[in-house]
């Protein structure tokens, strides 16, 4: 546990008016909302770079003569380094502030770009691009989110929606920028300008965050407690079927629709206005779940996601390639923005660094497992539409298993009280 000696150090900006109580004005302040602006920006830097994958896809599997599938690996190891790694950040984020961790996730995050751009076989490309990013991210992500949380009494929920819409913003203007930098400059030049980029945004946020101003000592929290939970194997289990599911139409979507007659930018496009219709998703259900039940929100996202693959299926035109972008990025902004929320409702904020990181171990095996078989289905076809009838059937999975969670919310939450 952290002493509260440790808690009251002042390196890291902490608001302790005698180093052991916080002072209750500085929750919900202008000083508070300073930290949801750094993560916001924190959010689109890392996502932008992340998600704009799709736009690097193509001319990335042409250039090293791979398949769809051992292509969609790169991307999968991105998602299963900072699933992983969220544990870990977070408990660093937790036990040492925020600030060192997101400065070297900024720098990592550069540095992996930077050797992506130099390198020559697609193997070495799982390490530079899969690690550097994937630390860029958990280092950015889960300490980030987990400090909004602890700035907040009375707004967390709508400051926690705010916050992570940065990732929708991010991939909204990511993955169309990547599609044109590429187009312009190449794949390896893009990746070198993204590398600049992300690694000074990080730095900025880096300096800008501070702890929050909350007493840290000994608490009845712990994590193996959590974990043991049926809440917390309900919101495990769900995780990892709609991971499975979620990450798809990020690697694929852009090369489907272009496939489909669509360009370069209109296809990347397709995974901005999922970003966008996300930040409606996070904004939107992170206001309501002040107002109205979390839990119960965080399972209509899920729904909502899963009739999304239905309309994909169905999708022959590029206007219904819109409508199933609008529709998944609205239930997967609510379940982005839901999730500390529920976390934090459901076990409290002492550990919230350290709780997302555990579930979000999550992504780890769902990414290593969807977006690979999804390609390897598309290989094997030649078709998508297997492909998504997969993503489809796991995404309903998801929420078929997050329907019990109602049946133990009280009694979670009063027992992490």
């Amino acid at each position: 546990m952290q002493s509260e000696q440790e808690a009251s150090t002042t390196g890291q900006g902490t608001a302790l008016d005698d180093g052991m109580t916080p002072r209750l004005e500085l929750f919900d302040s202008p000083r508070a909302w300073r930290m949801v602006a750094a993560a916001f920006v924190a959010m689109f830097a890392v996502y932008g770079v992340a998600y704009s994958f799709g736009a690097f896809f193509k001319p990335m599997a042409a250039e090293f003569g791979a398949g769809r599938s051992l292509t969609s690996v790169v991307f999968s190891l991105t998602v299963c380094v900072w699933s992983t790694l969220g544990t870990l950040t977070g408990h660093l984020g937790d036990r040492l502030g925020p600030r060192v961790v997101v400065g070297v996730g900024g720098l990592v995050m550069g540095l992996g770009l930077l050797l992506t751009s130099h390198i020559h076989v697609l193997w070495l490309i799982y390490l530079t691009y899969g690690v550097g990013v994937g630390i860029g991210v958990a280092c950015a992500y889960v300490p980030m989110v987990a400090v909004v949380g602890g700035w907040f009494l009375n707004r967390r929920n709508t400051a926690l929606g705010i916050a992570v819409a940065g990732i929708g913003f991010g991939t909204t203007l990511g993955a169309p920028l990547a599609a044109w930098l590429v187009a312009r400059y190449g794949w390896r030049t893009s990746d070198v300008i993204f590398a600049a980029g992300a690694t000074a945004i990080l730095l900025g946020c880096a300096a800008a965050i501070e702890r929050p101003p909350v007493r840290v000592t000994p608490s009845k929290m712990n994590l193996l407690d959590a974990v043991r939970t049926p809440a917390f194997r309900l919101l495990y289990v769900s995780a990892v079927l709609n991971s499975m599911s979620l990450f798809i139409p990020f690697v694929y979507l852009p090369a489907y629709a272009h496939d489909h007659g669509a360009s370069e930018v209109a296809a990347a496009a397709l995974v901005g206005v999922i970003g966008g219709a996300s930040v409606a998703g996070r904004l939107g259900l992170g206001a309501m779940a002040d107002r109205a039940g979390v839990v119960r929100l965080y399972q209509a996202s899920f729904l909502v996601l899963g009739v999304s693959y239905l309309i994909w299926m169905l999708a022959g035109t590029y206007p219904w390639l819109i409508t199933f972008a609008l529709v998944m990025g609205a239930g997967y902004g609510g379940f982005v923005a839901l999730s500390p929320a529920v976390l934090a409702h459901l076990f409290g904020t002492r550990r919230l660094g350290t709780t997302m990181g555990a579930l979000y171990t999550s992504g780890a095996i769902g990414a290593l497992i969807g977006p690979p078989l999804a390609g390897l289905i598309v290989d094997r076809t030649g078709s998508y539409r297997l492909a998504i009838a997969f993503a489809f059937v796991i995404a309903m999975a998801a929420y078929a298993a997050l329907i019990p969670l109602g049946r133990h919310e009280h009694s979670t939450s009063a027992a992490f009280s």
